[in-house]
């Protein structure tokens, strides 16, 4: 920015002092909404403008009509003089030099566009449409159309916005400070859609931040680019209505939950290796999940990130869809396509931490706006990022919104929260002395837990047919059950034990599994003290952990005859299921962000046999209400043999009431078991419905058939026959 050139002292009416057209010059005046534009003196008006490169300025009304000629007062740019105005009203100049011509409305001259209402509850933290206010929004404003700015920076000394449209010059659009709130505003009339900007932003010191990226941008630039990008309001024509009553009128935990989990930029690519747009994955995952008969998509972060390695995980902009698959409305196109076949929506929502890049919301006005001062508790030592302040009022609000936001705008069916456990403890993956206990003494972090229970009552209260999803990997009471109760207010949480004791069974090798049968038993003792959804996600199958495929033991067949054996039995077991993308047909490698899945491991029978398993398990599951009806419920399970170590034989009784009830048995050995005997509690004729040993598996091709039951303690007539004696007991 060049010196200012100095100013003769010479003063008419109006005109004003020396030091203010530095100030404005220079970027540096406190208040320049009461230098430019246009003011009243005594029975006359005066208008003041600040264009630089402008030779002669002329004056105008909105419609065109001629009020004035201004006297250039500074050869950079400032412009004064008496205008023909009966009163207040906005106004265009019309800027002349040599080589050009052009029209500038001036900004200073409207209006606030907030009024005192939106400061209160704001300040309040009760404004739940903060999202129509901050950012940036096309509107209409005193005759004018342009755009309204708004961002939250209470400790600046001045805010500008910048972009292409004023050169990035932080000196032409300076901001109106709203005190009441700490909200910084201004209309800016004639600047188009499209348009890339952030905040320039002079801390409370008068320190120059680096640029700042718009925290409610609902657009963003293509990574490496940052900055936010001014956007239409979303425009979709929503064909969901069905979709949504459902959701909405129904007890999700008495529903078929098969979640299928997708990193959007990986399941599968282009040719020539670049990421499929909204439209494209539409085209092809859709189809491809309705035929699989998932019920649910949910993707892992699609808010702006800057890398693409953190999977979204660290999100820049949590109000904007990453610009990589396109622009918002592809998203709001690609839900509706979901929803029209029946298919929900979840998006793996972080609002656990955020990334320290400087143009995101760290130290965002010079302070610690968003976070902690106090690394102890505003640093992740974990993922080198900051922890949001839920003390704060803004920022809860500010989150809460975020998570309506997407409820409303998108029609999102679920937000699965990631890193609760994080959030709920203070003393989270750290040492002694390196956290602050609260209030109380203790390492539990009250802050977070009225922000989770906040975040719950508001989605549920305004969009019940959402379900919020906490991935928490602790014993914390009450996840998932009302706040009225003393809970946290979740619908489902992520059930941990379940994916860590399975899996560490699984990966034995079948002859020892015999010592290791309580890791699959134990589970059923806490298995109805949350809403679970088991998940199998994302975080299983990298950093070297390999694929589910790649852990099961033995050789190729065996590897293939117990992912199966698997699937069945956590498809069998009470809880919505959830399956990371590429294990559905048993990818070796493990998961990577930067290429498309194995595709091409479909033409192998048993990869393929694989996917099929996994469709008929979701089709049976959500056919046979005795298999999802009672997931949350106690009465919905029996054992009918836990105790059979000795040949790693687990059967149970999937129930739900006026439904024919549903055996699952599972042998965990590669061992055929001739004539097997498990006594089932209803008389009659027991029809094997599905046998993960099934040749269009890629099994043996062995099945049970049918067989004879009796209700239990029921006499034998005589025989010890047991009610089913299977020929045959296979894996699954």
């Amino acid at each position: 920015m060049k010196t200012p050139k100095a100013v003769p002292e010479v003063k008419l009416s109006w005109e004003i002092s020396a030091e203010e057209i530095t100030a404005i010059l220079a970027g540096s005046h406190s208040n320049p909404f009461a230098v430019l534009g246009v003011h009243q003196a005594g029975d006359a008006f005066v208008a003041r403008c600040f264009i630089p490169g402008a030779e002669e300025v002329t004056a105008m009304t909105l419609d065109g009509g001629v009020i004035g000629e201004l006297k250039q007062l500074h050869a950079d740019g400032f412009f004064a003089g008496p205008v023909s105005l009966t009163r207040l009203q906005p106004v265009r100049y019309r800027a002349r030099r040599s080589d050009a011509e052009w029209a500038v409305t001036d900004p200073y001259s409207f209006g606030p566009v907030l009024g005192p209402m939106d400061d209160y509850f704001a300040r309040e933290g009760s404004h739940l449409r903060l999202f129509d206010k901050m950012g940036a929004h096309l509107i209409k404003h005193d005759g004018a159309q342009g755009i309204h700015f708004a961002v939250w920076a209470p400790n600046a000394q001045r805010v500008s916005v910048v972009g292409d449209f004023n050169n990035w010059d932080g000196r032409r659009h300076v901001m109106r400070l709203r005190a009441d709130s700490g909200i910084w505003e201004i209309f800016a009339p004639d600047v188009p859609l499209g348009v890339a900007y952030k905040f320039e932003i002079r801390g409370h010191d008068g320190v120059l931040l680096p640029l700042k990226a718009d925290p409610f941008a609902r657009r963003s630039e293509l990574r490496p680019k940052t900055a936010s990008v001014v956007a239409a309001e979303l425009e979709q024509v929503w064909e969901d209505d069905t979709h949504l009553k459902h959701w909405r009128e129904t007890d999700k935990r008495r529903q078929p939950i098969s979640i299928y989990e997708v990193h959007a930029g990986s399941w599968q690519r282009r040719q020539d290796g670049t990421m499929l747009s909204w439209d494209e994955l539409a085209s092809s995952l859709i189809p491809y999940c309705v035929d699989m008969g998932f019920t649910h998509i949910e993707f892992l972060p699609i808010t702006e990130h800057p890398y693409d390695p953190s999977w979204g995980y660290q999100t820049t902009g949590l109000y904007a869809p990453t610009a990589r698959f396109g622009e918002p409305e592809g998203f709001a196109r690609f839900v509706n396509g979901c929803h029209k076949v029946g298919i929900g929506v979840i998006l793996d929502w972080v609002p656990a931490h955020f990334p320290t890049d400087e143009h995101g919301l760290g130290w965002f006005d010079g302070t610690a706006l968003y976070e902690h001062e106090d690394p102890r508790k505003g640093f992740h030592p974990d993922w080198n990022t900051a922890i949001y302040n839920f003390g704060r009022t803004e920022v809860v609000s500010y989150l809460v919104n975020n998570a309506l936001y997407w409820a409303e705008k998108f029609h999102l069916d679920g937000l699965r929260v990631d890193a609760v456990a994080s959030m709920l403890y203070l003393d989270y993956s750290r040492k002694h002395g390196e956290w602050i206990p609260n209030e109380y003494g203790g390492n539990e972090n009250l802050e977070a837990v009225r922000f989770l229970q906040d975040l719950n009552i508001r989605i549920y209260g305004q969009h019940p047919n959402v379900m919020t999803i906490a991935e928490e990997s602790t014993s914390w009471p009450k996840v998932s059950q009302p706040v009225h109760e003393g809970g946290l207010g979740f619908g489902f949480k992520w059930n941990m034990g379940f994916m860590h004791d399975t899996l560490s069974y699984m990966k034995r090798d079948p002859v020892h599994r015999k010592h290791h049968h309580n890791e699959l038993t134990f589970g059923l003792l806490y298995a109805y003290s949350e809403n679970f959804v088991l998940p199998l996600s994302h975080d299983e199958v990298v950093h070297g952990k390999g694929s589910l495929i790649a852990k099961m033991p033995g050789d190729d067949w065996q590897k293939f005859a117990n992912l199966r054996a698997y699937y069945a039995y956590m498809w069998g077991y009470p809880g919505k299921k959830l399956l990371f993308m590429g294990q559905e047909f048993a990818q070796w490698s493990e998961w990577s962000e930067a290429k498309s899945l194995d595709w091409n491991l479909l033409q192998y029978r048993m990869h393929e046999g694989m996917r099929r398993l996994v469709r008929d398990l979701n089709f049976t599951y959500r056919s046979k209400p005795a298999l999802h009806e009672r997931d949350c419920e106690g009465d919905g399970f029996e054992w009918l043999v836990a105790d059979d170590g000795e040949n790693s034989v687990f059967a149970w009784l999937r129930k739900a009431p006026g439904q024919k009830p549903v055996a699952v048995i599972t042998n965990f050995t590669p061992v055929y078991r001739e004539n097997y005997s498990i006594r089932l509690p209803l008389a009659g004729r027991w029809r094997e419905i599905l046998n993960t040993d099934a040749d269009i598996y890629g099994g043996s091709g062995k099945g049970n058939g049918l067989c004879s039951g009796r209700r239990q303690g029921e006499p034998s007539q005589g025989t010890h026959r047991p009610a089913c004696q299977a020929r045959r007991l296979f894996r699954g």
